[in-house]
């Protein structure tokens, strides 16, 4: 292993892990990529110096600038990060629904906050409407660039490596391909590649059951970080996915902690939701098939949530 320069060159190259014991017998293996092994424990790592290498090449954000965003953490973190690194400062736009963890880690990486309250620490299409329209006035001042994530295709960019990486780790191997839909960036830019490689590559979104969405449901409250913003994505594009599954709050925190317990996995809800849908999918193709998902960020993000504090 070589000495590194920065920070930033330890993104990507996370392990592929195949789950032993809550894959019930006689159904497809699964396999999940480990995005908490990211430098921020989380995947958004990939996108956000996606987003910022591109503004800089070419003009978007100039030397000295300020980066505005709205996040619930992830995003927030990831952009702080890289932010970190090349010395730009950054504001954003968060929320008292997003764990205190996500908040205490933009901070600690030198992010200014603005944090919209919350309706009981839920996610709702209002608070995440307040959160973008407040980072859009911020970003009216001079000297800054507003990467406006949900609106950003650059993003998208960002996941090809990990399209790639799946296919190298597993050999050409992957039949079926999960992951939960907040911004849409990681499903195409990861399936995209996936299917370069394999044109029957079958694609599935997941998005909470209370706010279905995708699915042509109404929108509704729910605590699964990241996901389900109560409106279709703008840069969403059905024609990514094969099928749509909801999961529940609850299906998914249970898995979370199942994953922890029995896989010694700590993971956060999103990746329960999507360790869920895999394993539908394990067992409609049955065994001589792989099943690949993400477990998208560290567990260690929630620590003061109910996801690990609850019996």
């Amino acid at each position: 292993m070589s000495i590194a320069s920065s920070v930033l060159e330890a993104i990507g190259n996370t392990p592929l892990l195949e789950l032993q014991r809550v894959v019930p017998a006689h159904h497809a293996r699964v396999l999940v990529k480990l995005e908490g092994a990211n430098p921020t424990g989380s995947m958004k790592d990939r996108m956000a110096i996606a987003v910022i290498e591109r503004a800089e090449s070419d003009g978007r954000l100039p030397p000295g600038g300020m980066v505005v965003e709205y996040s619930g953490g992830s995003t927030g973190a990831s952009l702080a990060l890289v932010c970190a690194v090349k010395a730009y400062r950054i504001r954003i736009v968060t929320s008292d629904a997003f764990s205190q963890e996500k908040r205490d880690h933009m901070r600690a990486l030198g992010a200014d906050l603005i944090e919209v309250p919350s309706a009981s620490g839920r996610i709702t299409k209002e608070l995440i409407g307040g959160m973008i329209e407040l980072a859009q006035q911020i970003s009216e001042e001079p000297g800054t660039f507003y990467s406006d994530q949900l609106q950003n295709e650059d993003a998208i960019a960002g996941y090809h490596p990990l399209g790639e990486e799946i296919w190298s780790q597993t050999g050409g191997s992957v039949d079926a391909f999960l992951q939960v839909v907040g911004t849409a960036h990681s499903i195409e830019g990861t399936a995209t590649v996936l299917r370069n490689h394999n044109p029957n590559l079958r694609v599935v979104a997941v998005e909470p059951a209370e706010s279905p969405v995708l699915s042509g449901g109404e929108p509704g409250a729910h605590k699964i970080e990241g996901i389900g913003l109560g409106f279709i994505p703008p840069l969403w594009k059905a024609s990514i996915a094969d099928e749509i599954m909801t999961v529940s709050t609850k299906e998914a925190i249970l898995m979370a902690r199942q994953l922890a317990l029995h896989e010694a996995l700590f993971a956060g809800t999103s990746s329960g939701a999507n360790v869920v849908a895999a394993i539908r999918m394990a067992k409609r193709l049955g065994p001589g098939h792989t099943v690949v998902t993400l477990l998208v960020d560290s567990g260690l993000k929630y620590l003061t949530t109910d996801l690990y504090t609850s019996s």
